[in-house]
């Protein structure tokens, strides 16, 4: 039994004594071999439920998309997994549900990445990621959103660059996804990350942080693949603040460049 004492902190209640160190009469040879019986028999039980679990349950959730993130995250399906395309973001996604959920969160990677501050590899990314109809207004958007004012005051010049001895970071690592809307020709999936943002480097005044925030893509089926029509951002859900010892700018900056990136794919 357990009770709270004045501090907020838990303690426990051992049982009461009996005099005996043995806790009272001692158990015969049968009531022992019973008992572990008893035990290996819930061993084999719950290493026959691990075994049937692993398995992936069934089929059904896996081809469907599934509303289960517990079968989503784990169950193999036999899919190939998803090609390098141009710009060194990933192609060729399955068309369906899972694909749609594949292509948003390789593509939120690629979005919400240090190249998309660059003109050239904004470009690349833009022609790559979304749908061909809507790549010269999005294109212009970003222009005017990384202008030379905005980059200068994060830190970088006119190319997205960080000044010398220092490393420009923001990498974006995908939770998990939920497909809240899907077609044949049309797709909306939510995906939930985690990111890494900032300049790493001795007199930065802009220190490589954390944050958490949803991006919600409207994905398109255009010239055989899914691309973004839309998307938006918004922040969270955000777990409380661990205690983690900060790192230095020079440890920062070399796991950015030690540590590559992953493929998404389900």
């Amino acid at each position: 039994m357990s009770l709270g004492d004045d501090t907020g902190r838990t303690r426990t209640r051992l049982p009461e004594a009996s005099g005996d160190p043995y806790g009272g009469a001692r158990r015969n040879g049968r009531s022992s071999s019973r008992s572990l019986v008893t035990v290996v028999g819930v061993v084999v039980l719950l290493i026959a439920a691990i075994a049937f679990a692993n398995r992936g349950g069934g089929d059904s959730d896996a081809e469907e998309g599934g509303n289960s993130p517990k079968a989503a995250a784990t169950a193999p399906t036999g899919e190939k997994p998803v090609p390098a395309g141009a710009a060194g973001i990933p192609a060729g996604f399955a068309h369906d549900r899972q694909g749609a959920e594949s292509a948003a969160a390789n593509y939120a990677v690629a979005l919400v990445s240090a190249d998309i501050l660059k003109p050239d590899r904004r470009a690349e990314i833009v022609r790559q990621v979304f749908v061909a109809d809507k790549q010269t207004s999005l294109a212009d958007r970003f222009d005017k959103a990384y202008t030379k004012e905005f980059l200068s005051t994060i830190g970088l010049d006119e190319n997205g660059n960080a000044a010398p001895g220092e490393t420009y970071v923001s990498r974006t690592m995908p939770i998990g996804t939920k497909v809240t809307g899907y077609s044949d020709a049309e797709a909306s999936v939510d995906v939930w990350c985690s990111g890494v943002f900032g300049t790493a480097g001795e007199k930065t005044t802009s220190p490589v942080t954390s944050d958490w925030f949803t991006m919600t893509l409207q994905l398109r089926w255009a010239d055989g693949d899914w691309k973004v029509d839309s998307f938006a951002q918004k922040d969270g859900p955000a777990p409380v603040p661990g205690d983690d010892k900060a790192s230095t700018a020079e440890e920062m900056a070399k796991a950015v460049q030690e540590y590559g990136g992953f493929t998404y794919a389900r």
